[in-house]
């Protein structure tokens, strides 16, 4: 059996040619293939099948795509699940609203089908890379967290960072690939305490990224939703040591 082949893709559309587009192409790749044609629908089967990744379009009858989103990252049984947003909503706000309430990715309408089935290996495999070993430590490409001992490295050189900065970086680690909006990280960061303000976040994230030198291009700023954490590939790593 192949890596694929243990994985179950929810394909999520209200356009039945769109929706068998999806699945065969999926199937092809070894997946394993099921579908809803609504909002509701597609809830049920996420939690009563348990995919690995849902494909989600956006403009969906009744319950819409955002509101399914946001259900599933509300509930316990559903809020680890990977999330592509297929949809023709391509402007940018568009893609904001979707990323700031928890998608892994979004592809806009048209789409290459080849395309889509790599998008999804990837976000699987981002979402299976084993993050914390014994001891508790958090690796995240050059970037190793120890969190019961506070310490940073990166590329086994040790960082000292501020409690603050340690737990802003290990925040955006341990939800590697989804953008954090700022009240998120004043929430999980801070607190939410009420004299904190949302430029706070900014200048704690420039000062960390300042701290972890180029392992600080790693946290991403996605314009008007707040930040992301995202390793670089193998291959980049290993071009940059050459």
């Amino acid at each position: 059996m192949t890596e694929s082949e243990s994985h179950r893709i929810l394909v999520v559309d209200d356009e039945p040619d769109i929706t068998a587009l999806v699945a065969y192409h999926l199937a092809k790749a070894g997946y394993r293939v099921i579908t809803a044609a609504n909002g509701r629908d597609a809830l049920r089967t996420a939690r009563e099948e348990r995919p690995a990744l849902v494909v989600l379009d956006l403009m969906l009858p009744g319950v819409s795509g955002y509101d399914v989103l946001a259900e599933l990252r509300r509930r316990e049984e559903t809020k680890d699940l990977g999330v592509i947003l297929l949809t023709a909503r391509k402007d940018e706000p568009d893609r904001i609203k979707g990323l700031s309430l928890g998608a892994d990715d979004y592809l806009p309408k048209p789409f290459s089908p080849h395309e889509l089935v790599l998008r999804v290996g990837a976000v699987l495999r981002r979402l299976a890379a084993p993050a914390v070993a014994a001891g508790g430590l958090v690796t995240a490409g050059p970037i190793v967290l120890d969190r019961s001992a506070h310490r940073v490295t990166v590329d086994a050189a040790e960082i000292e960072l501020t409690a603050t900065e340690f737990k802003l970086l290990r925040t955006l680690i341990e939800r590697e690939g989804r953008v954090q909006s700022r009240a998120q990280l004043l929430e999980t960061v801070w607190q939410a305490h009420p004299d904190i303000q949302t430029r706070t976040v900014d200048m704690h994230v420039q000062r960390l990224r300042q701290k972890l030198g180029k392992a600080g291009d790693c946290i991403e700023t996605v314009r008007g939703a707040g930040y992301r954490f995202r390793r670089p590939p193998p291959e980049l790593r290993s071009h940059k040591r050459s």
